[in-house]
Parts: C-alpha cells; sequence; structure tokens
C-alpha cells in the first residue's frame, strides 16, 4: 500500500480547489451499482445497439476496465464479497442464502461503507447495495448493513422502494416465473423504484459542505423483471433488434456438470426458458426489453452525473460504476445468470479518481471487484481494516500499462471456480471437470481447449489461482 501522504499529495496537485486549504480533507467517493448488468454497454463495446450516453460520459471522464470479473455469480454472494473484501470460497457464502450477517465467518467485519463511516466520512445510501429482491420475500427487506450508514433511503431495514408493476404477472405468459418477465408500464421515471432512489440521492449530493462523502447509489435496473416506461422500449424498434451471437450445437463440448447444474430455482430451468423464448418467438423481444432496461440505468446514472457537477464537489469525488455480474440472454442457450461463462462474469467497471487516473483511459489487466475496498482505502489516504483479499488498482489508475501478472477468480457455488488473465479462461469445477477458453481468438467461448496439448502449461498455470480453500456453505451453519 502507498504512503497515504503520497497519495494525497498527488490529489493536492491535480485538485487545488479542494485541498490546498485543508491537507487533511479526503476525497468524497459516489459508489454507483448497477444491478445484473452485463457487457453490452457502450465502454466496453458491447451490444452494437446499447444505449448508454451516460456511462460512455462517465468513461471519457476516467478509466474502464475492460476485463473486470465478478467474484460470484449471484447478488449475494458477490455483493458480500466486495463489501467485506474476503472471497466466496473464504466465508462460505455462495447463494443469495444466507443473510451474510448471520455468518460466523464475517462477525466482527467492516463493510466498505461501515469503515468508511468510522473513519470520518459522513455515509448514505439508497437502493440495492447488498442484496435485497422486490418481488423475494425472503430477501424483500435485504441484508444491508444498518451499522454503516447515517442515512438510507428508503430506511435502514429496507433497501428497495415499492415497484411499478402491471396488473397480470407474468405479463410475458412464461410458465416459470411471474419474475422472468416484461412489460411497458404507465408510470414517470420518477415514479419508478429506482426513480425514487435516484431523486433522494440526488439531494444528498446537493448538501451543503460538510464532512467527507460516502454516497452509496444501487439502481435496481436492469434486474428482473423488466418493467419500464414505454418511451425506453420505443427507442428499440422491435423489427430492428439484433440477437446475441450463438453457434448451434455449441454445448457440444462442454461438461455435464456445467449444464446440469444451471438452474435458476426449482420450477426455472435455464435452459428451459431458452427452449420456452425459441418456443414463443420471443427472443428478440427479451432482448429489447434488457436494452430498454439498460437505458433507463443510464438515465438514472445521467441524473446522478449532473446532480454532481451541479454541486460543486465533482473535482473531489471519486466516482465508482460497477455491477455485481454479468447476464445471459441465450448465449448457450441460456438466461439469466449464475454461470462461469464470460457473459455472467463480465462486469462493467469504471473508476474516476480525480489527481489520479487518467481521462479517456483503458485496460484489460485482469481484475476483481474485489479489488475496490483496498482501491478505495488507498486513494483516501487509510490503512486497511482488516487481510482483505482482493488488491489496489491504483498502480493501473496511474498507469494503464502498468505490470500487471496476475488472475482472478470468480466462484459459483462450492468448489467450482473460473480463473481469467487477460486472454484466457479456466473452469474448474467442483467434479473436476473443466474449460478453458482463448478469449483473443474466441471471445465468445465457442470452442473447449481443455486439455489440449499446445496449452497444458497455460491450464496449469491457471489452476494455482484456484482457491486453496473452500469452506463449507455457510447457508447450513445454523440447520
Amino acid at each position: 500500500m502507498r504512503n497515504p501522504t503520497t497519495v494525497l499529495s498527488i490529489l493536492l496537485v491535480t485538485a487545488p480547489t479542494f485541498l490546498v486549504a485543508q491537507e487533511s480533507v479526503r476525497p468524497d467517493i459516489l459508489f454507483i451499482s448497477i444491478d445484473d448488468l452485463n457487457d453490452w454497454v457502450g465502454p466496453l463495446g458491447g451490444h452494437p445497439q446499447a444505449h448508454t450516453p451516460n456511462m460512455d460520459r462517465l468513461a471519457e471522464q476516467g478509466m474502464v476496465f475492460t476485463n473486470a470479473q465478478a467474484p460470484a455469480l449471484l447478488c449475494n454472494p458477490s455483493r458480500t464479497a466486495l463489501f467485506t473484501g474476503l472471497r466466496p470460497s473464504t466465508t462460505g457464502v455462495y447463494l443469495n442464502q444466507p443473510d451474510w450477517r448471520t455468518v460466523d465467518r464475517l462477525e466482527g467485519i467492516r463493510t466498505i461503507p461501515r469503515y468508511f463511516r468510522e473513519e470520518g466520512y459522513s455515509t448514505s445510501g439508497a437502493g440495492k447495495l447488498f442484496h435485497s429482491s422486490t418481488y423475494n420475500t425472503r430477501a424483500y427487506f435485504g441484508f444491508n448493513d444498518t451499522t454503516a450508514w447515517d442515512a438510507y433511503y428508503p430506511s435502514l431495514d429496507r433497501q428497495l422502494p415499492d415497484e411499478i408493476r402491471p396488473h397480470d404477472r407474468p405479463a410475458n405468459n412464461n410458465p416459470y416465473s411471474p419474475n422472468f418477465d416484461w412489460s411497458a408500464v404507465t408510470a414517470d421515471d420518477r415514479a419508478m423504484g429506482d426513480g425514487q432512489v435516484i431523486a433522494w440521492s440526488e439531494q444528498q449530493i446537493a448538501k451543503p459542505d460538510g464532512p467527507p462523502r460516502f454516497t452509496g447509489v444501487g439502481i435496481y435496473r436492469p434486474h428482473l423483471p423488466w418493467y419500464l416506461p414505454q418511451e425506453y422500449f420505443d427507442l428499440f424498434p422491435l423489427d430492428t433488434i439484433q440477437l446475441p451471437p450463438v453457434i448451434d450445437n455449441d454445448l457440444e463440448d462442454i461438461p455435464d456438470i456445467a449444464i446440469q447444474s444451471a438452474t435458476t430455482g426449482i420450477n426455472m430451468p435455464a435452459m428451459g426458458l431458452h427452449k420456452w423464448v425459441l418456443e414463443a418467438g420471443v427472443w428478440k423481444e427479451g432482448v429489447r426489453a434488457y436494452l430498454a432496461s439498460i437505458a433507463f440505468a443510464d438515465a438514472m446514472l445521467g441524473r446522478l452525473l449532473d446532480a454532481l457537477e451541479q454541486s460543486g464537489r465533482s473535482e473531489h469525488t471519486m466516482i465508482v460504476l460497477w455491477s455485481d455480474h454479468g447476464w445471459h440472454l441465450g448465449e448457450k442457450e441460456r438466461w439469466r445468470k449464475q454461470t462461469l461463462w464470460r457473459e455472467s462474469t463480465r462486469v462493467p467497471l469504471i473508476i474516476v479518481a480525480p489527481g489520479v487516473s487518467q481521462a479517456r483511459t483503458s485496460t484489460n489487466a485482469a481484475v476483481s471487484l474485489m479489488d475496490l475496498y483496498p482501491t478505495l482505502i488507498e486513494l483516501a489516504g487509510l490503512e486497511e481494516p482488516h487481510d482483505l483479499e482482493g488488491v489496489s488498482l491504483v498502480p493501473l489508475l496511474e498507469n494503464p500499462d502498468a505490470p500487471w501478472d496476475r488472475s482472478v477468480v470468480t466462484t459459483n457455488g462450492f468448489r467450482s471456480h473460473a480463473v481469467a488473465n487477460e486472454r484466457y479462461r479456466y473452469i474448474r469445477y467442483s467434479d473436476g471437470a473443466e474449460e478453458l477458453y482463448d478469449l483473443l481468438s474466441d471471445p465468445n467461448e465457442w470452442k473447449n481447449l481443455a486439455g489440449t496439448p499446445a496449452l497444458s502449461t497455460v491450464q496449469r498455470e491457471l489452476a494455482t489461482w484456484l482457491p486453496k480453500h473452500d469452506e463449507p456453505n455457510a447457508a447450513r451453519q445454523n440447520q
């Protein structure tokens, strides 16, 4: 870790309006989560029809991490890992249960917002930051760290406001779930759940000067169900929709465990979803609804960025934009998340650190959301609170071409992991089955190269990054 004085000195040189007068003042942090957002966005060169002018605008201000990986493929384990700095394989939090606050291994661990609050920051949060779900009774109120915030919307013990919904669900008539659904709703942006979250957050950003601020904002879309004002669907005429690239027989070289485990609920088999999508002829409708949801989330982001610019504090505010995991829309006959393939693991990550990062830069270095905790601490000139399992990204923020000989791990349940570096992705499942992809020649992961003699050294080297210990499933510790 760099000397805190060094980091503050860097900020002093380039942000004089804020720091020259008072060297002890620390930078503000605007920490923005967008739920279930995959790599289709403009800064990642994703879907050609994605409408993300505000993400593009943010990318112009700082650094885009084009090879950022989620620590896990569901909301709870990914967000728990990010906010605590500990891997799923360390804590045993692999699924959307248990409530991470009940896990023995996490007792006494300070989450990111709690740490900054205890270090003198004013902390405010709104929307989905820790795990929660609008239509899931087990996670309706969410698993918020209620010790971390000075203020929270809608309340400390409930992260999500009420949502607008169509009268009859599912509106798309799928046979599996009322949540795998999409529909236009008659509502103004401000009436939507995210609209309420953004309106409250704008007020927090606009408050007069005071202590350094940590402002967390959780944007729920494009999380299912995709209920949006009609104007966002109108951005994407149905007859123009481009489907994601797929090939026939893509699953022929995939291990059985990868297909058998690809379910997201008792009544919702992932491959069954794609079968229904094809039979019902609604693939373009689903892609359109997801693109519309991305556009809506981007509009919410734009309001936050406008509020920050109008506040007069943007020159000394670090901005971090991230998503908890990716999303499939028919690739490998899969919808939703929870696979170790790239569409599920790769996430948008943009960091703006005034005085440290450079505008309009990017890096393909392999990084993890686990790296955000130590990065924020170093940028704020503070000391690590415990043994964090990520590493600081400050060297890359200072120099996108800095040496970075590192691979990162994504976990999907007990003893199933993917390891990614700048070129390859290696997967090992709990039964020992393997996959290996060369993303330089095969970015869609259509050819499994596991066991190829010419790549044996690559495969062995990537395997060395697998966790040395996998904690048993914490969801069973209280059963």
